[in-house]
């Protein structure tokens, strides 16, 4: 067994043993992670920033020591002397490997950038934003009536625009004296309408008519990536929208690991709530810079999230989350300041953050419910909010049920030998000639298949770097459609499938999609460890759901909605021959995006949705998968593809599913392996 130390690089999740003294973008480029360098490294290019992280990853299996880099060198120094790195960053040409070390390498680092698809879903939404723009006209100063500047403000709004009990914080009297005499007296005031918390607030002033307008931000927070929609808080349009991965990945792919780390390193929950809110920041830059708009003019923001990134976000230990009963601190829907928590937007902004329906079902459940509502629906509606951490709804007029599944996240690339993020040269579909078994793809940048002319070109400037979540999807259900895959999940030899893309790799084999030798880029490939990793993944999805099923009483659903970004790119055919969502006909799965970005949207920009949702909350009956016997096993059926004892009737009368099986029995030979009585 190697002693070298152990390198893992977040976000790819890809990881390999090298000798003491290996520079950082040695180990990079030799893993194929996406790590840019353009000076060849002579530390002058700065393109090679990683962030190591120090501390216990249980979930790697790995403990790192502060000695586990080499030390700050003189040309990290030069560099940090002329530009400035930020705090926590190495140049990864100068970092020496010394010992077991976990490295992110952060997005500007990346040549290839993450494609972060949570884009705003096109949606009529009545507009009842919580600060609108009055104009006024103030009475002027009189000696002989003494009355402060803000008192005749407030005065004026309340004659001329019914507007009760305004108040103003410090930084509206530090500037209003100036403004009120520019404008002779006539002034356009942003007023935040107040809560239940607060009371209505002057939050800018102009002079004059004012003829812009008011922002606010409507913000997905996920483990994975960070969407945020800028939004006119008159209009209602989206103005600007943008992505980043979340900068926590680095503590841990999935939720649980991030739990594990705050409770194995001091201080560690402070250390992932700093990097959640410094990337939060970040994301407002790019959205404001997009919009060219000042960000002082953002007043009001809205947040979505699961449990421990709430608590997270909040600066709250997430420690009651990683054991049951799974109490949250609160549960209920909350109002705040953004300087509370740290956010760089205006002074006295407001932040909402939607209620979480359980510890394991978070405020972006009640958004998914708040934009598909469920509780409307006179169909059985099963609404599966796929990620890392997939939340599901089911219901109709009668009642709701929710749940999550720690799906893993294997669905966004990770854990996948070839697999990526979704980024330019990703592949995101496939198909499988159930004859020659060649395969054809796209990748990301381009519309071209593989087998087309003008390929080659199309992909001149990315390549073909790996597989994405969605390609891997339809890639092992493509295998399964064409023989070269069995229901329990083992991959055939080139004998038992007639292709040579079928290749022995150790006990097992996998299946060659793209031989990138010639291009000088990475063989893709799917092996039976990445085939593992999907049927895990989708195996809790899929139980999370029939175990609502069986809760409500029924066997079948007469609707599928995938949400979140990485749904509205599944095939429902593809997912359907894998297992990951009941039998249903096709035209019935439908994908609705973001649907948790669009709840927030909705939120922000209506104040009474936050009622309403609030109240559908406390309706919604809540399922706890861990606790549930019948979950074990729904899980042990649903790995095989598509189940071992769901029938799949509608999908059978769509596909035919070649009955084939590879298990030999012979663990020794290259095309089978002896059957394991526990999954892993």
């Amino acid at each position: 067994m190697t002693t070298d130390p152990l390198v893992l690089f977040t976000p790819s999740g890809k990881r390999g043993h090298f000798p003491v003294g290996t520079p950082v973008l040695t180990a990079a480029r030799q893993l194929g992670v996406d790590l840019d360098s353009v000076c060849g490294g002579r530390g002058i290019c700065s393109k090679c920033q990683i962030t190591p992280s120090y501390g216990e990853f249980p979930k790697h299996g790995v403990t790192v020591a502060e000695a586990a880099l080499s030390e700050w060198n003189k040309v990290e120094q030069r560099y940090d002397d002329i530009r400035g790195l930020t705090k926590g960053r190495r140049l990864g040409c100068q970092a020496l490997v010394q010992g077991d070390i976990v490295i992110d390498v952060p997005p500007e680092s990346q040549v290839h950038r993450q494609v972060v698809r949570k884009r705003a879903e096109v949606r009529d939404i009545t507009m009842n934003p919580s600060t609108r723009l009055y104009y006024v006209d103030v009475e002027h100063p009189d000696m002989h009536k003494p009355s402060g500047d803000l008192e005749r403000l407030i005065e004026a709004l309340e004659t001329q625009w019914d507007l009760q009990d305004v108040k103003a914080d410090l930084h509206i009297l530090q500037s209003m004296q100036p403004v009120l005499r520019k404008g002779d007296w006539k002034v356009t005031v942003a007023v935040h309408l107040g809560d239940e918390i607060h009371p209505p607030t002057i939050m800018h002033i102009w002079p004059g008519f004012y003829d812009g307008s008011i922002y606010g931000l409507a913000i997905d927070l996920g483990s994975t990536t960070i969407a945020a929609h800028l939004c006119d808080l008159q209009t209602g349009d989206v103005v600007a929208s943008s992505g980043i991965m979340n900068p926590q990945i680095r503590f841990g792919e999935d939720l649980m690991s991030r739990v594990s780390y705050s409770m194995m390193n001091k201080g560690g929950d402070q250390e992932m709530t700093q990097a959640v809110r410094e990337g939060m920041n970040t994301l407002f830059a790019q959205v404001a810079d997009e919009a060219e708009i000042d960000k002082a003019l953002i007043v009001d923001a809205v947040f979505v999230c699961n449990p421990v990134m709430h608590h997270l976000f909040l600066g709250i230990d997430p420690f009651e989350l990683g054991q049951a009963p799974f109490a949250l601190t609160s549960s209920g829907a909350l109002s705040l300041y953004a300087k509370e928590l740290d956010l760089e937007i205006h002074p006295t902004a407001r932040v909402y953050i939607l209620p979480c329906i359980a510890g394991h079902v978070g405020a972006d459940a009640a958004a998914v419910a708040l934009s598909e509502a469920p509780d409307k629906s006179k169909d059985l509606m099963l609404v599966v909010d796929v990620g890392t951490n997939a939340e599901i709804l089911l219901g109709n007029t009668n009642k709701v049920l929710a749940c999550s599944s720690p799906t893993g996240p294997a669905f966004e690339g990770a854990q996948i030998s070839s697999g990526q993020r979704a980024a330019p040269g990703a592949i995101e579909r496939i198909e499988i000639d159930p004859q020659t078994k060649e395969p054809r793809f796209k990748v990301i940048g381009s519309d071209i298949w593989s087998n087309e002319d003008g390929f080659a070109d199309a992909i001149a400037t990315t390549g073909v770097t790996g597989i994405c979540g969605s390609g891997i999807i339809e890639a092992i259900a493509e295998m399964r459609l064409a023989g070269l895959l069995d229901a329990s999940g083992l991959i055939g030899s080139a004998e038992q499938t007639g292709t040579s893309r079928c290749i022995a790799d150790g006990r097992t084999n996998s299946y060659v999609i793209w031989d990138g030798s010639e291009e000088g880029g990475p063989n893709i490939t799917v092996t039976n460890p990445d085939i593992r990793a999907i049927q895990m993944a989708k195996a809790a999805l899929y139980s999370g759901a029939r175990l609502l099923m069986d809760k409500f009483g029924v066997d079948t659903v007469d609707k599928v909605i995938l949400a979140g970004a990485f749904g509205a790119h599944i095939s429902a055919k593809h997912a359907m021959v894998l297992g990951m969502i009941p039998d249903c006909p096709l035209e019935k799965v439908t994908s609705a995006g973001n649907a948790a970005g669009t709840g927030a949207r909705i939120a922000l920009l209506n104040t009474k949705a936050r009622t309403e949702i609030e109240d559908t909350v406390r309706r919604i009956e809540k399922i706890e998968t861990a606790v549930e016997s019948r979950f074990q096993e729904h899980f042990v059926n649903a790995s095989a593809i598509p189940n071992s004892t769901e029938p799949f009737p509608i999908l059978n009368s769509i596909v035919s599913l070649p009955d084939v099986n590879f298990n030999t029995g012979g663990g020794d030979q290259p095309g089978g392996r002896k059957r394991r009585r526990r999954r892993e």
